[in-house]
């Protein structure tokens, strides 16, 4: 059943075409990379799913290519990409819509869901299972208040409903819009001032770097050289050139956490 309508799963699944970054993730690691023909601009995990056919932006597909490829499924995530789903579905073409995790234990409910749908139920579960041993880095004693933003083609920040706020806050950083009903807020900017908060962690916009100058900018055009975490130092840049809290594929677990472990023991350290 999917939101209200059901489908029919086929027993089995030779191709696949992908539209969600974590979802291709999840089955290159479930070892069913070889069977997807087609994933989204945004598909970078792991490094193969860069050489996939392009179909897709978040919200947009080619019609005539999907219906030539004919896969026999498409996966797709909900959220952002229900526009996408809507137009499949209203061309009566075969998808799977999955529900965007609201918590960093969803992100492992993801996968096992996904094992269901392509009938890999067991490597799913060990696929869990072998994530489980990062949670083991998290190790809280106290929460920093906290401003984390991502640039979506804009400032973007999260309430109680995403999965990141709740990450966020299992490993230690307790965000300023965290009890806000919402998922993506568009952030005020004199509140955050007001807010003052210990600690500000930005994602760039994916594909392009961010530098400490381009930081330095932001934050004096924002007028925030005086809030707590940038005279305390603990602002902190997001590594590489992809999407990182914003990518709710197995690897949030591989990479998310231990980046989050290491800064949370340099705020500890530093208070």
């Amino acid at each position: 059943m999917v939101n209200g309508l059901e489908i029919n799963i086929p027993e089995n699944i030779d191709k696949i075409i992908s539209f969600s970054p974590a979802i291709t993730e999840t089955l290159f690691m479930l070892g069913y990379g070889d069977k997807i023909i087609a994933d989204s601009a945004f598909c970078s995990r792991p490094e193969d799913a860069k050489n996939k056919r392009k179909l897709a932006s978040y919200s947009s597909t080619r019609l005539d290519v999907v219906k030539e490829l004919n896969p026999d499924i498409i996966l797709t995530i909900g959220g952002y990409q229900e526009k996408l789903y809507n137009t499949l579905r209203d061309n009566n073409i075969k998808t799977y819509i999955f529900e965007l995790p609201s918590s960093m234990h969803g992100i492992l409910e993801l996968i096992s869901r996904v094992g269901i749908v392509v009938n890999k139920k067991d490597e799913s579960r060990e696929l869990e299972y072998s994530l489980m041993k990062y949670e083991q880095l998290i190790n809280v004693e106290n929460r920093f208040k906290t401003y984390f933003e991502i640039d979506l083609g804009g400032p973007v920040t999260f309430g109680s409903m995403s999965y990141i706020t709740d990450s966020l806050y299992l490993m230690g950083f307790s965000t300023i819009y965290r009890n806000e009903d919402r998922e993506w807020i568009s952030p005020d900017f004199d509140y955050v001032k007001k807010m003052n908060p210990d600690v500000f962690i930005y994602e760039h916009k994916m594909y392009r770097g961010f530098s400490e100058d381009d930081m330095h900018k932001l934050i004096k055009n924002r007028g925030w050289e005086n809030i707590s975490a940038v005279k305390k130092g603990n602002v902190f840049i997001t590594p590489g050139k992809l999407d990182f809290f914003a990518h709710h594929g197995p690897s949030f677990y591989m990479d998310v956490i231990p980046w989050s472990a290491g800064i949370y023991n340099k705020v500890k350290n530093s208070t």
